[in-house]
């Protein structure tokens, strides 16, 4: 049965062996399950499958016949499980009932929603996924790097994110028509506050204007100055230009002054419409 990669998933095949060595090389060592997000045709599968249990879900049914066949031998004596669905689908809090690493040869289109999946869900320790190279960068940049970005912050702010190396399009059928470089996130805690995803997505909204400029279209200039002054931040400071527990700080003591002055209001009304007034 030929398999032709079909443009509506995002499909390219990785065909160069060596890579595929290498990204088996990159794996963290550990006993865990590991979870594998579009396995293709099966050549990382077959590769993972010499040393660990697998768990992997494919989308294309097509794809999913044949691994059905190519790996009846795995799937019988339980070491894969071949889920035939998108992944996205299934990911409510967590892809496993134990801890497991996560590996993936991802589709450009929904690489960085599927990366920050992981990185809330509890159950996943290690990120190892190949996807679109300028990606990648913004996962792994550090501060004052042109590439750092609300992605690096949440990946920094989870644990520790690096690109370890690239991969040339020739390197896949049929070749896609840009870099791709191979990302590892071993993560260190769960990003859980939605509100802090969105406060950085303000802050970062517009890189080439002043962190402060990009804030002020939230939340008040006056507290703005004042807790810059408190943190000692030059007004002119650009996004990429802070750190990640500068981002903690700005988040928390904006948070802790409008959450207080709602509890101020909260507990004396009377005194919030005169001021209101």
């Amino acid at each position: 049965m030929k398999i032709e990669a079909k443009k509506r998933f995002g499909q390219n095949f990785l065909k160069d062996s060596a890579v595929l060595e290498r990204i088996i090389q990159s794996m963290p060592k550990s006993d865990r399950v590991v979870v594998e997000i579009g396995p293709g045709l099966g050549d990382l599968t077959q590769k993972l499958l010499k040393t660990k249990d697998v768990i992997a879900f494919e989308i294309d049914r097509d794809l999913c016949h044949l691994l059905g066949q190519k790996f009846h031998k795995q799937i019988q004596e339980g070491r894969l499980k071949l889920v035939c669905a998108d992944v996205l689908d299934h990911w409510d809090k967590s892809l496993a009932d134990q801890e497991y690493d996560l590996i993936a040869n991802l589709p450009y289109y929904v690489a960085t929603n599927i990366v920050l999946k992981a990185l809330e869900d509890p159950k996943c320790k290690n990120i190892l996924v190949m996807l679109q190279k300028e990606v990648a960068d913004k996962f792994s940049a550090r501060p004052k790097e042109r590439e750092f970005s609300s992605l690096s912050v949440l990946a920094q702010s989870s644990g520790e994110a690096k690109r370890l190396f690239i991969v040339q399009p020739d390197s896949f059928t049929p070749p896609p028509k840009v870099d791709s470089a191979v990302l590892l996130i071993q993560k260190k805690r769960n990003l859980e506050d939605k509100k802090f995803m969105q406060f950085l997505k303000i802050a970062f909204k517009q890189p080439r204007k002043t962190l402060i400029k990009n804030l002020a279209q939230e939340y008040p200039k006056e507290l703005l100055d004042q807790i810059f002054g408190q943190l000692g931040l030059k007004p002119t400071i650009r996004p990429h230009e802070a750190t990640t527990s500068i981002y903690h700080r700005l988040y928390e003591m904006l948070k802790e002054t409008i959450d207080g002055k709602k509890r101020q209001n909260r507990d004396n009304p009377d005194a919030a419409a005169s001021h209101a007034k």
